[in-house]
């Protein structure tokens, strides 16, 4: 903390002496070509605007003061002195410095909005990331340090303590104090979380139905107002897990464990509504001030796009682990395959971290009788598949065509081809093959589970496909009947 406040005094510190640098300089400049009262001080003001974009108030409130002193003292008549004569130069005087004041208000408002949605945005990246590293833990090893190391390895913090008052048994993680086990214990007692800044400790306590099942408490977790609950929750859910995994058999906790998983989701999505509304909302009154240059509107817009991107994603993962868990009940329509892929692989398009995605189609209808939404979650869950375990720069194929009675959507990916031992495996509830578990990016098994039983309930099938595949990559063949409609329009033109 001290360490803070030395680094903020010395910033301001810096920051000051260039404002009254700027000021001296051009200060002996406009005397010396004898600028008039109107040019001095637009050459005041434009050196004010300036200072204002370093976001420090001090020092632009004192460049704004120094420039009002030195016009008056030098360019007001009586000269060399701070008596002003004129009512209409002590009208301009008094306007320039609050015109300057105002400026460096508005200028530092809106550098700490954009800053403080910019941490918004980074916490709510790597809540996402730990929730998807807690669901790739295997059920038997969800409790103790190793239920605890992805908290210190993703938020970066000092040590984690957990109490887990089912079992009576305190587990820690990364180099604590003695205080941080004192005192999570402490507030599993009195039932109540407690912060101590001064030791940089925050503990909350676990609630599972009402009941305090617990103590989780962290030390050297930044910004633990707005993160601590958050992290509380996944806890919860987590620990409710393994619980559920040590009471029963293998075989009926891999059933138990399917709900957790969901839990931990919506627990996820309730903790992110608020910051992501409060992002969208901030980021919009930004571009709404009007006093935004190009490079806050651009940074404004971002912030937007993100969170909205975030938002989605959320969604999109709530939803997949309801489905496999869930019959899928869709809602059907007559759909052009093509034009409802269309916005799903324009997002692709825009995101794919090194990859490229080309889109054949190789009919004039794709007329099917189908749900929209489940049909995108279906394909989304196939590119997701091909951009993880494809090669880097390599290029993603999707491809529609018509083959008799259905119409075919193909995916076709480079780079890492399935085992033949895998093949009759990977549509398996959280099978995950074992290039899957040494890739950097974690899943849950999860997605081409999902995407069967979608092309299932809309009357399809989902299957390997051998005959576009090559010995160097994969493809997966997405079949659905074509409508009915366009049954009878193909026999009438025949």
């Amino acid at each position: 903390m001290r360490h803070f406040k030395t680094q903020g005094f010395w910033t301001k510190a810096k920051w000051c002496a260039i404002g009254v640098a700027g000021v001296a300089v051009f200060t002996l400049l406009a005397f010396r070509f004898q600028l008039s009262f109107g040019v001095a001080s637009f050459g005041y003001l434009f050196l004010l605007v300036l200072q204002s974009l370093s976001g420090e108030f001090v020092s632009s409130a004192l460049v704004s003061v120094l420039s009002v002193a030195c016009l008056d003292y030098l360019f007001v008549a009586p000269l060399f002195s701070f008596q002003v004569n004129s009512p209409l130069d002590i009208l301009a005087l008094l306007s320039f410095l609050a015109t300057g004041l105002v400026i460096t208000r508005l200028v530092t408002k809106v550098r700490a909005g954009t800053e403080l949605s910019r941490l918004h945005h980074e916490k709510l990246q790597r809540l996402y990331e730990l929730a998807q590293q807690l669901l790739a833990l295997e059920p038997d090893v969800s409790s103790g340090r190793e239920f605890l190391k992805p908290f210190c390895g993703v938020f970066g913090i000092r040590a984690v303590c957990l109490f887990d008052a089912t079992n009576a048994e305190v587990y820690i993680a990364g180099n604590a104090r003695d205080d941080l086990e004192k005192k999570t214990g402490e507030a599993f007692i009195r039932g109540a979380d407690r912060d101590d800044e001064e030791r940089g400790i925050s503990v909350r306590c676990i609630r599972i139905g009402g009941r305090t099942t617990g103590a989780i408490g962290f030390e050297g977790l930044e910004d633990s107002q707005m993160t601590a609950g958050p992290l509380a929750a996944l806890a919860a859910a987590q620990l409710e897990r393994s619980h559920s995994f040590a009471h029963a058999s293998r075989a009926a906790a891999a059933v138990q464990t399917e709900s957790y998983r969901t839990v931990i989701l919506d627990a996820l999505a309730h903790e992110f509504k608020t910051p992501l509304s409060t992002i969208l909302a901030a980021a919009g009154a930004l571009r709404e001030t009007g006093a935004l240059g190009p490079h806050q509107r651009e940074m404004a817009d971002t912030v937007e796009s993100e969170a909205a991107r975030l938002g989605r994603l959320t969604s999109r993962l709530i939803r997949t682990a309801r489905l496999e868990r869930e019959e899928v009940k869709p809602w059907m329509e007559i759909i052009d395959v093509s034009s409802v892929l269309a916005d799903t692989l324009d997002q692709y398009a825009k995101q794919t971290a090194g990859r490229r995605i080309a889109v054949v189609k190789a009919c004039d209808s794709s007329a099917v009788m189908a749900d929209p939404e489940l049909l995108r979650l279906a394909v989304s869950q196939l590119l997701d598949n091909a951009f993880k375990y494809s090669t880097p720069e390599s290029t993603v194929t999707l491809s529609i065509g018509r083959e008799e009675e259905c119409i075919a959507v193909r995916v076709v990916s480079t780079g890492n081809p399935i085992p033949s031992g895998e093949k009759s495996k990977i549509f398996d509830r959280f099978y995950r093959g074992a290039d899957g578990r040494r890739a950097a990016a974690g899943g849950s098994g999860l997605g081409l589970f999902v995407a069967r039983k979608i092309a299932v309930a809309l009357g399809g099938s989902l299957d390997l496909d051998s005959t576009s595949g090559t010995a160097e990559g994969t493809a997966f063949r997405l079949a659905l009947p074509v409508a009915e409609s366009e049954r009878a329009h193909v026999v009438a033109t025949v």
